[in-house]
């Protein structure tokens, strides 16, 4: 039996850039899209990975050519070329560049905290400052930048990713009240435990683990949906609400 999709029909005028194209999340995202019509692109690192889920995306959905983009998030000084290598501007950018790194080395290893801190908000906060500025040259356009719930609040199991993600939502929420007066939307979302590569082999609650497919319907949703922070399952806007909630003394306590 084929596993070919009925094609969809195309809708030149919209276009999709994931940046961070070799992650789960960002294959999801990207798929979502090109169901719907859109012209989707990646950027990445391992242009090779990003490739392959660009390849499958034709296949699968009939699409048209899904191009890929080298990008290397530490790689500051590259950035305007990056976005001028573009061409036309998409209509809406992914953000999914992520690094959840190994907390006990963090501890001892600054260039392995380094990397974390780096990758998740150095590298995307600054590419975003420059693409959020040309959507207000252009005059509207869609920014989704994907942080975490374990920036909420600091916890000893993740608090080096953790501290970046809250850095980065921060980030986000600044650019939004930036640009809250004009067409240039900035959306953060925050997905919670979901299940790829990068949480392989742990024990994640079932009840609490999103799919990549999930989050990307969320992400999807957001052409329509004005919200400008989203919680994959809106029980973790609760969750993280007690845990910001407890006072330190009684938090302190916890094993988290």
């Amino acid at each position: 039996m084929s596993n070919m999709h009925t094609p969809v029909v195309r809708d030149a005028g919209k276009r999709l850039l994931v940046i961070g194209g070799t992650s789960d999340i960002g294959r999801a995202v990207g798929d979502a899209y090109a169901a719907k019509g859109w012209r989707v692109a990646f950027a990445a690192r391992n242009v090779e990975a990003a490739t392959r889920n660009a390849e499958d995306i034709q296949t699968r959905r009939g699409a048209d050519q899904v191009p890929v983009y080298p990008l290397d998030i530490l790689e500051t000084g590259s950035f305007d070329g990056f976005i001028d290598s573009l061409g036309d501007l998409p209509d809406t950018i992914v953000c999914v560049v992520g690094m959840l790194g190994d907390q006990p080395r963090a501890q001892d290893d600054p260039d392995h905290a380094t990397a974390i801190m780096r990758t998740n908000f150095e590298g995307p906060a600054l590419l975003l400052e420059l693409l959020a500025g040309r959507f207000a040259t252009r005059g509207h356009g869609l920014i989704v930048g994907v942080s975490s719930v374990a920036g909420d609040r600091g916890r000893a199991s993740n608090y080096v990713y953790g501290a970046s993600k809250a850095g980065f939502s921060a980030y986000l929420s600044g650019l939004r009240n930036r640009f809250g007066q004009t067409d240039v939307r900035i959306v953060t979302v925050k997905p919670g435990f979901v299940d790829t590569a990068m949480t392989a082999g742990m024990n994640l609650p079932k009840a609490l683990t999103a799919s990549p497919e999930a989050v990307a319907q969320r992400i999807l949703d957001l052409q329509t949906n004005k919200a400008n922070v989203v919680y994959t399952f809106r029980v973790w806007r609760l969750i993280m609400g007690i845990i910001c909630a407890l006072p330190e003394p009684i938090f302190k306590r916890l094993k988290l």
